[in-house]
């Protein structure tokens, strides 16, 4: 009953028609009144305890920034509606970062005149940024990555390391 109630719309109480008395000197129409609870069925009572649980279920999961964008619902439906929306909008976040992560990786190189210290210190800023969205390119990528994006004073390092270390186990990160 519980997903019911997020899948559908909650329990909503019935409007309940009163005759009216059309045989008074003054007649009195028909009027109506909204279910009491002395009115419900067992199932109707069971059906409100599930809306009620499901509202309390999700609340209780959310962090507070998403709780606090979702207080204000009424049902376990709406909340349900809104916490989607949002994850949806996080998913769309989290592969912009990755793209935007692998866009700064395929353009990454030195720039002219830079040390090779700035140049490693901003290779491992952006490698802690891969390795934190868990993204984690493999060895040899990353040594080539540092290797062949030196400046061209570094060239003959460059050589003598590819030709006395083996890229796919040394680890220049």
């Amino acid at each position: 009953m519980i997903v019911d109630s997020i899948e559908n719309r909650p329990y909503v109480r019935r409007m309940i028609a009163t005759p009216g008395e059309p045989h008074l000197s003054v007649s009195v129409p028909e009027s109506f009144h909204e279910q009491t609870d002395e009115e419900l069925t067992e199932n109707d009572i069971k059906r409100m305890d599930a809306d009620d649980q499901a509202i309390q279920t999700i609340l209780l999961g959310l962090p507070a920034d998403v709780y606090a964008a979702v207080d204000s619902c009424e049902t376990a439906k709406e909340i349900w509606e809104r916490v989607r929306q949002m994850m949806k909008g996080l998913y769309i976040g989290e592969q912009e970062k990755k793209a935007k992560l692998f866009n700064e990786w395929e353009k990454f190189t030195s720039t002219d005149r830079e040390s090779i210290e700035s140049y490693y210190h901003c290779l491992m800023q952006l490698m802690n940024d891969l390795k934190r969205n868990k993204h984690f390119p493999e060895n040899i990528t990353a040594n080539l990555k540092f290797l062949n994006n030196l400046q061209p004073e570094w060239k003959i390092h460059v050589t003598i390391v590819h030709q006395t270390k083996n890229l796919h186990e040394a680890d220049f990160t």
